[in-house]
């Protein structure tokens, strides 16, 4: 399998769920202001929407949009429990972690990132997405992990949890369980080999 990826993006999330299970892959860097890979390819001509991340399986065929990867990688490893068995209600729990993850947190941080927004909106997108990791914290409460086990969710958290750095925003400020949670994930092999291999550890 090839990910097509851009370092710390959302396609962090698929790279440590491709390292956490085990699998063989290979990577492509993509400039997101060119739209060019590291190769030279155009990036449109691998996914017209023009983001990452985007898996390229070994038959040819293109998946996009991060919940629906992480899953698929997580059921070609189903010895490394990184999802719940599909049909199974643990699986709908995933997606809805999955889900609240990408509309309520991932989308959120977009005013942040964007130097058009006026100060005023960045100020209160700030608070909301502190509402929503107020969610998260609650939500840590006697578990390790999201659902208990570590699960695809929880890279795919911990992936946009480090945009906070970016964009003045303290996600650890009053959450212990959210600053706890951050240094055990960041403490996993898969997880530490995404990051060497994306170059965001120094």
């Amino acid at each position: 399998m090839h990910l097509y990826y851009s370092p710390g993006a959302c396609s962090l999330s698929p790279h440590i769920a491709l390292a956490e299970a085990g699998l063989a892959y290979t990577l492509e860097r993509v400039d997101l202001k060119t739209k060019k890979t590291e190769t030279g390819a155009d990036f449109f001509a691998i996914n017209p929407i023009g983001f990452v991340p985007v898996l390229r399986l070994d038959d040819g065929q293109i998946l996009t949009e991060g919940p629906a990867i992480v899953q698929y990688i997580a059921d070609l490893a189903p010895a490394k429990r990184l999802a719940p068995p599909a049909g199974s209600l643990e699986r709908v729990r995933l997606q809805e972690a999955l889900n609240f993850i990408s509309t309520e947190l991932h989308k959120a941080f977009s005013p942040l990132f964007n130097p058009a927004a006026p100060e005023e909106w960045k100020t209160f997108t700030r608070g909301l997405i502190g509402r929503r990791l107020d969610v998260v914290e609650q939500k840590l409460a006697g578990r390790d992990y999201l659902l208990g086990e570590f699960s695809v969710a929880d890279g795919y958290l911990f992936t946009f949890l480090g945009w906070g750095r970016l964009v003045t925003l303290d996600v650890r400020e009053g959450r212990p369980l959210l600053a706890a949670f951050i240094k055990r994930v960041a403490a996993r092999p898969g997880v530490q080999q995404a990051l060497k291999e994306e170059g965001l550890l120094k």
